[in-house]
């Protein structure tokens, strides 16, 4: 780790901004490592950056457009910016081949807009409309011994499916992906033991119905004046279970995951988002888990 440094930037500001000085910060240490590595081995492996949610931040949480249960969001809540191309791409230090993935055209668009003003676009960068679930089952099989991946998931609401994840399987890739846990995926948990777009929730954790409300409700016996009557109770700290949840899951696929993701909070000091990382290689987690462990601070 101290032959890794990190590129100076004060550390603070807002939850977004903290998020993207912590991938900045594990991207150069990645990029110096692998560039050694190539260095060494005739140009091996061919590094390649994933950006699978690369648009202009445009709200897009369901294809159902139905917005009503976000209508109480803090600005702080909807605010997802999207600096993570344009970090990348000004890095001294650089990838062999770029992909950014947008399902929003008019979101493509504007990034290689704005991109093309700093002069930062070159021959090596891919900007693909389509839905990322698509392109990361044709990644995963472009994927060889030959490559190495550092793969950025940073969707708003629940655009990923489980079944996308796991392609990546046995794959030479180093994963962040930022969980909407407590912006999307609680509200979802219905106190009352709603699931509020159930087959969502099913494919974003890869999980029955069932098995969903097994983890994150129990009954209750509750004394009434008359009788007792079963209620359905929501576990304490549902955010925090669904990070762990999800990281558990995880585990199933990378040889290494952070159990103490980065936690993005709001202005009430709630967790809103979890920034997870994944790997299966123990040097990349180490650098992962101290990255996280200075933010966190």
């Amino acid at each position: 780790m101290n032959n890794v440094k990190e590129p100076y930037k004060p550390w603070g500001g807002s939850w977004t901004e903290r998020k993207l000085q912590a991938f900045e910060a594990y991207v150069n240490a990645y990029l110096t490592i692998m560039n050694a590595q190539k260095d060494k081995y005739n140009g091996w492996p061919t590094t390649i950056y994933f950006d699978g949610f690369a648009g202009s931040g445009k709200r897009n949480i369901l294809s159902t457009d139905d917005e009503k249960l976000f209508k109480d969001l803090t600005n702080d809540e909807l605010t997802v910016y999207k600096g993570s191309a344009e970090r990348v791409l000004s890095m001294t230090k650089k990838f062999d081949e770029y992909y950014f993935i947008d399902n929003d055209s008019e979101a493509i668009n504007i990034l290689k807009s704005n991109l093309a003003a700093k002069n930062l676009i070159t021959s090596s960068c891919n900007f693909i409309v389509n839905d990322v679930n698509e392109e990361l089952k044709k990644f995963s099989k472009y994927l060889d011994k030959k490559k190495a991946a550092l793969i950025l998931l940073d969707p708003f609401g629940m655009q990923l499916n489980w079944e996308s994840i796991e392609l990546l399987k046995d794959r030479r890739v180093d994963l962040w992906i930022l969980l909407p846990s407590g912006v999307i995926i609680n509200r979802f948990l219905d106190r009352k033991g709603k699931l509020l777009f159930s087959e969502k929730l099913q494919s974003f954790f890869g999980m029955s119905e069932e098995k969903i409300r097994e983890i994150f409700y129990k009954t209750k016996t509750i004394e009434t004046l008359f009788d007792t009557e079963n209620r359905i109770i929501k576990v304490s700290d549902s955010i925090t279970k669904i990070a762990d949840v999800y990281i558990q899951r995880l585990k199933n696929i990378f040889k290494f995951v952070t159990d103490e993701p980065l936690k993005l909070l709001n202005t009430k000091g709630i967790p809103i988002y979890h920034f997870v990382f994944a790997s299966n290689n123990q040097t990349a987690l180490n650098i992962a888990k101290y990255i996280i462990g200075k933010k966190q601070k």
